[in-house]
């Protein structure tokens, strides 16, 4: 089930935001927990039992940790983290070390290892993250140790961030989830964000993927034109949906009552790659760096163990991302540009504003080519053709228009967080207004997107969102 899914939309969530409406508070959350543990499990029913138990034994061992000092309590917390990380490596590595190992026993004439493959739950990355999350935090002492069993397994499953985040760490939302504040505002503050979201992942990402695939995958002959354009409709569509697919999440966590962090700010108007990293997934980011990057060291041991750490984490982020060396190099990639702008680049770049949008977009593009990449040879494929010059021109496909328009529309998005005037008020379509006309069109706008997405749905079915794979 996915939020842009007719089921989702049309049953799921009306069905529950009745019966949230109708149960007492005390029910409030029961309700939410088993309506989440049913959301996952209409997609992964077969993996909703050991994550469960993986859930329940964290509660458990954080509990134990909270009663502990000293180096007892930091023992149970490296445990707490390693039980957690064990279920990802397996279920989301184990394929990729055989395969590798493999190779490498080919090459050297040895036999070769037979294994069943591992098939990787959804979300699994995500879960990972913020179970990680609860128990540093809680030996950190940021946050107390939850009480209650199911208000734990509530914060874990919840529906609106279990598939594809934002990676909400539990101090941020512990008091949210035993008493939080629901008001008339919030609801249809909510119910904007997640229309918006939608509208961002229907009408604008699934046209530009449908574009990028065309360009990217649709000739054997692909050139240069073709290669740099498809990549730029890769580059505006991967935005699209995992920004839309975060304003649905935070969108969703507002008609319940919750307030998600941010998890994009305009990150194609960065004058850095540094400044990237702080405007894309701004939750991962923060994430590698209070609970990787600083426990390393941080840039607190001198210059080089600074850059040594950057490599280590952007290696481990693009690893995170998923299990192929296209995803590691991309984590190099981004690395290296980080500690060039260490070195000089970035107080050079600064001198000139515009300039250094247009480098910084171009630099992100060339990194998006690993991401999207099936394999590295893939990759190297589509950099050979964007940066030869021979063959300039656009292969001849249909509904080109349609295309260009939906990708014009894109840019423009994206460009006005360029303007100081447009950047401060742009956040004003999607937040909470007291004032009961305001609020009352915006909700009006906001339930023609909503209904103009859904006919969208009905008449073209949808694409799964990049980052479910993760």
């Amino acid at each position: 089930m996915v939020f842009s899914g007719i089921i989702f939309a049309v049953f799921f969530l009306p069905i529950l935001l009745v019966l949230y409406t109708s149960v007492p508070s005390k029910l409030k959350n029961i309700l939410l927990l088993f309506s989440s543990l049913f959301f996952y499990a209409w997609g992964e029913p077969v993996f909703l039992f050991g994550l469960l138990l993986e859930c329940v034994a964290n509660f458990f061992l954080v509990r134990h940790l909270s009663s502990l000092e000293g180096k007892q309590r930091r023992k149970v917390m490296i445990f707490s983290v390693v039980f957690n990380l064990g279920f990802l490596v397996y279920f989301k590595y184990f394929n990729f070390f055989l395969e590798n190992t493999n190779s490498l026993l080919d090459v050297m004439g040895g036999g070769m290892i037979a294994w069943k493959s591992v098939v990787l739950p959804i979300g699994i990355s995500f879960y990972t993250f913020q179970s990680i999350t609860y128990s540093v935090d809680v030996y950190r002492r940021h946050a107390a140790p939850q009480r209650y069993l199911h208000n734990y397994v509530l914060y874990s499953f919840l529906f609106p961030h279990l598939i594809a985040g934002p990676i909400v760490k539990y101090n941020l939302v512990a008091q949210q989830i035993t008493s939080r504040v629901e008001t008339t505002h919030q609801f249809l503050a909510g119910f904007t964000r997640f229309s918006v979201g939608l509208a961002k992942k229907v009408l604008i990402a699934n046209v530009l993927g449908d574009f990028s695939t065309q360009l990217l995958h649709g000739t054997d002959d692909l050139s240069t034109g073709a290669a740099w354009l498809g990549m730029l409709a890769y580059t505006f569509q991967i935005y699209f949906d995992f920004s839309g697919y975060s304003d649905m999440a935070i969108g969703l966590g507002k008609l319940f009552g919750f307030t998600f962090p941010e998890n994009f700010d305009r990150p194609y108007t960065s004058r850095s790659i540094t400044e990237f990293w702080k405007k894309w997934h701004i939750t991962l980011g923060d994430f590698m760096k209070n609970y990787l990057y600083i426990p390393l060291g941080g840039n607190r041991k001198g210059a080089a163990r600074t850059y040594i750490n950057l490599m280590i984490v952007f290696m481990l982020s693009g690893l995170w991302h998923g299990a192929n060396w296209t995803f590691v190099f991309w984590g190099v990639f981004h690395g290296t540009w980080l500690i060039l702008d260490r070195l000089f680049l970035e107080k050079t770049l600064l001198r000139t504003s515009l300039f250094s949008v247009i480098f910084t977009f171009i630099v992100v593009l060339n990194g998006w080519v690993l991401f999207q990449a099936d394999s590295l040879t893939d990759a190297l494929e589509v950099y050979a053709k964007m940066w030869d010059f021979s063959t300039v021109g656009l292969p001849n496909i249909q509904h080109s228009f349609y295309y260009f328009t939906h990708l014009l529309f894109a840019g423009i998005i994206c460009i006005f967080g360029l303007s100081p005037f447009l950047r401060t008020h742009s956040n004003w379509f999607i937040g909470e207004h007291s004032q009961a006309l305001k609020q009352w069109t915006i909700t009006g706008i906001s339930c023609v997107l909503f209904l103009v997405s859904l006919s969208f749905i009905v008449a073209n079915g949808f694409n799964p969102f990049i980052y479910f794979k993760f």
